[in-house]
């Protein structure tokens, strides 16, 4: 199939990919009084006394808002606001479809970051849950911290973190196949952009110790120039202050890690690695190094971002169930520990009898994934001091 062109038509004759349905009827006299007016000023009234009462009277306690300024949509690049809207709208499909949470898309027509954080704190109010979406590095770390610092609801960049989250579910489980520590390995990331930084955060988060970041300009370090929040990056990994290439980076390290770009990782490269290299060459859709090259150049596991490949590395396998289990315990937040919860629980559905090279991370469409992650995400916020119910 040419997804491409099939898709084209399938997105005319859907004409949108979600609707908004009435959760009550209205046919009747009695109906309308209820619903509208003049019933519908006494929960107006509560609400006004007590603006929490808005969870328990309107369905804000199940919304969450999509939100892009069409900065960064996919791998297109800057492609403005309005033409990231199927993206959002897929979003808000498979927020439906795998967590039961309503999600609406909102595409923002500015690149001002206080105007951005202004505008997606003004209506906050009407949600339970902020999911940003496709918006460029490194305007989207400020953008996020601000939101978190004013926001007393869960903003979430699922760029970073959703892809961070469902990285280090599949180091996890791929260490146990390869009988590696995490604390010994040494991991190099491809791409210190918004995803590659947040996965290198988390990863050590998990405890990683021994990491480097890589981008067109070589290996970070510190003394370089680069953007604050790489800067941040450099001051915490790559110790010994070791400059170079890509490929000198990939010399006996124990797992690749690329969000970068097609096709720039070499068989060479691979070969250079440690014993039972970890591979997850993740750009979409063509990958830095052909899945069935790197395991030709000795690779012991790979995994990309595509469906047509063994272990797929998804953020369907977070991003819903990660925000059920905070709206389930109106979160105020979706801290570290929340994060941390949400790997673990992902890792944890693949059983030590079914870890295998070609099947570290449970499938996509597996019922099971939602239901557990959001589990183990309500508990941490329950722990942790976030949840307020």
């Amino acid at each position: 199939m040419n997804y491409a062109e099939e898709s084209l038509r399938k997105h005319e004759e859907w004409k949108g990919k979600i609707e908004v349905i009435s959760r009550v009827k209205v046919q009747n006299k009695e109906d309308l009084s209820l619903a509208y007016t003049p019933g519908v000023a006494q929960p107006c009234l509560e609400i006004e006394k007590n603006p929490d009462l808005s969870y328990d009277l309107t369905r804000r306690s199940n919304l969450v808002a999509v939100i892009t300024d069409g900065t960064a949509v996919l791998g297109l690049g800057d492609i403005g606001p309005e033409a990231g809207m199927p993206v959002m709208e897929g979003k808000c499909a498979l927020f439906k479809e795998f967590g039961d949470v309503d999600a609406f898309p909102l595409c923002i027509r500015s690149k001002d970051v206080d105007e951005l954080v202004r505008t997606i704190y003004l209506i906050s109010g009407s949600f339970g849950g902020i999911n940003l979406e496709d918006i460029a590095a490194p305007r989207c770390f400020e953008i996020e911290r601000k939101l978190k610092e004013i926001c007393d609801i869960p903003v979430f960049h699922d760029d970073q973190h959703g892809t961070a989250i469902v990285v280090g579910a599949a180091i996890l489980n791929a260490l146990k196949v390869v009988s590696k520590d995490i604390a010994e390995v040494h991991v190099v990331i491809n791409g210190a952009g918004s995803a590659g930084i947040a996965i290198g955060r988390h990863l050590m988060d998990l405890g990683v110790r021994h990491l480097k970041l890589v981008d067109r300009n070589g290996i970070l370090c510190e003394g370089v120039q680069m953007n604050s929040a790489q800067a941040e990056m450099a001051a915490l990994t790559n110790p010994e202050h070791f400059a170079g290439s890509l490929a000198d980076a990939l010399v006996g390290a124990d797992i690749f890690i690329g969000v970068s770009a097609p096709h720039i990782v070499s068989e060479d490269m691979i070969r250079s690695m440690a014993k039972d290299a970890i591979v997850f060459p993740m750009a979409n859709p063509i990958p830095e190094i052909e899945p069935e090259a790197a395991l030709a150049a000795g690779a012991r596991i790979v995994g990309t971002g595509r469906s047509d490949h063994p272990n797929q590395i998804n953020n369907v396998l977070v991003f819903p169930g990660l925000f059920r289990g905070a709206l389930d315990v109106r979160a105020k937040d979706i801290n570290l520990e929340m994060k941390l919860a949400a790997s673990h629980a992902l890792a944890a559905l693949v059983s030590p009898e079914e870890l295998s090279p070609t099947y570290i991370l449970p499938a996509a469409f597996d019922k099971r994934v939602g239901p557990a992650v959001a589990a183990a995400v309500a508990e941490a916020a329950r722990k942790s001091g976030s949840a307020r119910i």
